[in-house]
């Protein structure tokens, strides 16, 4: 089999039969199969896809929440494609852009993992398909103010590309696991993702690890899917606080080890940053920090769940 598409669901029975309408819309490959991990959604999601698509997929149902990273190694132990693609089950397919990928894959083999260009569903540019890996000046950067005051630059925003467009071809550091296509013989060579990583982080440890096997990640624009990102984590300090704790493994698995403890004192100062100068602009009656305030408030009382991991 030629592609083996991975999808977890968790909670959003909405979007994923959204997202697996559009696959079997826009997919023109024949030599294809689709996986959905459900992650023990707490909702009717099971049956409404197990109803919708009953035997044009492979519908596995864990019983307890694995998290993203486990979830997919677990999809993945039943795929059977020469190519892996995992999807995100909040994105939409379109215009062939799965069919667009492989062909890109072919042309640049030694990639060893392609993604894409993602948009909003107004169509405009969604920047997160793909990043640069995180360094002390990033960290630096992002600490001090200037990633925020100076997104178009690629010195002071340099994880986020600068103000690269996301069109055309480009070598990046890592793709975004919302729309990842990798040969499962690496896959396989890479173990999966780490599951020590529950939800954020996995894709850029996966592909900081292929790296040093020599692999480079690639994006291409002519592959475009709609990404509507964040609709499986409802609240907003939750999802901050699994992503610090992501970024801070990530530090300790890929920084140098004397740049280790540097890097987790400088991005430990980023929410601590935030949470003083929402507090501060919340004092002096600006209304819009009073909500970003509560939240990084919150997010830095629980710093020893994710300054410690």
């Amino acid at each position: 089999m030629l592609l083996s598409i991975i999808i977890v669901n968790f909670n959003t029975p909405e979007y994923t039969l959204e997202t697996l309408a559009s696959v079997f819309a826009e997919c023109e490959i024949d030599d294809f199969e689709v996986i959905v991990l459900d992650n023990a959604s707490l909702d009717n999601s099971v049956e409404r896809i197990r109803d919708s698509f009953g035997e044009k997929i492979h519908l596995i149902h864990s019983e307890t929440n694995l998290g993203f990273a486990a979830g997919n190694n677990l999809a993945v132990t039943h795929a059977k494609g020469e190519y892996i693609l995992l999807l995100n089950p909040d994105t939409v397919i379109l215009d062939h852009a799965v069919d667009k990928l492989l062909h890109f894959a072919r042309q640049y083999p030694d990639a060893g993992i392609w993604g894409g260009k993602t948009v909003f569903s107004d169509g405009s540019l969604n920047p997160y398909s793909c990043w640069q890996r995180q360094t002390l000046w990033s960290l630096f950067s992002q600490v001090a103010g200037l990633t925020s005051l100076f997104r178009k630059s690629s010195l002071f925003n340099p994880e986020g590309l600068g103000g690269w467009n996301r069109e055309g071809i480009r070598d990046v550091d890592i793709v975004s696991g919302c729309f990842l296509l990798i040969t499962q013989k690496l896959w396989n060579d890479l173990q999966g993702f780490d599951p020590d990583f529950f939800m954020y982080g996995e894709e850029a440890d996966l592909c900081l690890r292929a790296k040093k096997k020599g692999a480079q990640p690639m994006v291409s624009s002519q592959a475009t899917i709609v990404h509507y990102g964040g609709v499986s984590e409802k609240n907003p300090s939750d999802k901050l606080v699994k992503l610090i704790k992501a970024k801070i493994l990530l530090i300790h698995r890929h920084f140098r080890p004397n740049t280790i403890q540097i890097g987790i004192v400088l991005f430990a100062c980023w929410p601590l940053s935030r949470y003083v100068a929402h507090g501060f602009l919340a004092m002096v009656g600006r209304k819009s920090s009073s909500e970003p305030f509560r939240v990084w408030r919150e997010v830095w009382k629980r710093r020893k769940e994710w300054l410690y991991c």
